[in-house]
This record gives structure tokens, sequence and C-alpha cells, in this order.
């Protein structure tokens, strides 16, 4: 049985990352047009504790384009920033701390 190592529970009983979403945290999102006039949207300011890839393996899937992570923060291609906030908020985030 794995023990993590912040909050010391078993793993399946991890609260590590619902806690960080808790938080006080200020995520932003904005767009960057980028080469050839395509825009992309960056999605930063996370706590630690949130599993950053995890969460962008699921924005990518909800909004069907592509995407990576780079320093802490979610780049998706296009601009996304109707559907973005309802998603973040269904995956447990506050929706007072979303700004953009």
């Amino acid at each position: 049985m794995d023990i993590c190592p912040k909050c010391g529970l078993p793993n399946q009983a991890c609260v590590c990352e619902v806690m960080s979403k808790s938080s006080d945290q200020r995520i932003k999102i904005s767009i960057v047009k980028r080469q050839y006039g395509k825009l992309s949207t960056i999605v930063g300011g996370f706590g630690e504790g949130v599993n950053i890839k995890n969460l962008a393996k699921t924005l990518k899937n909800e909004l069907a384009c592509g995407g990576t992570t780079k320093n802490n923060e979610i780049e998706l291609q296009g601009d996304h920033r109707k559907r973005l906030k309802e998603i973040l908020v269904r995956e447990g985030f506050d929706e007072n701390s979303i700004e953009g």
C-alpha cells in the first residue's frame, strides 16, 4: 500500500488535491497569439498539490484540442475561454478563484 508523502494517508484516501483546489489560489485564463496567427489558451496560477498533467489531459479531452504543460501552466490550442471556466468548476475549483 502506497502512502502519500504530503498528508500521510493511503493514496486511495489522499485529500491533498481536493484541499489544494479549495485553497486560496487565483487561476488565470489568458489568450496568446502564436506563430501564423494561431491562438493558444494559457491556464495558470494553480496551487501546489494540483496534478497539472491529469488536469491538462481532462481539459484536452473535454475541449477536443491539443495542448501541453509548461512552467506550471496548461497551454491549450485554440480559444477556449467560453467553456473553460465551467469545466474547471466541474473539476472542483472554486468559481470565484477563476479569472479571465
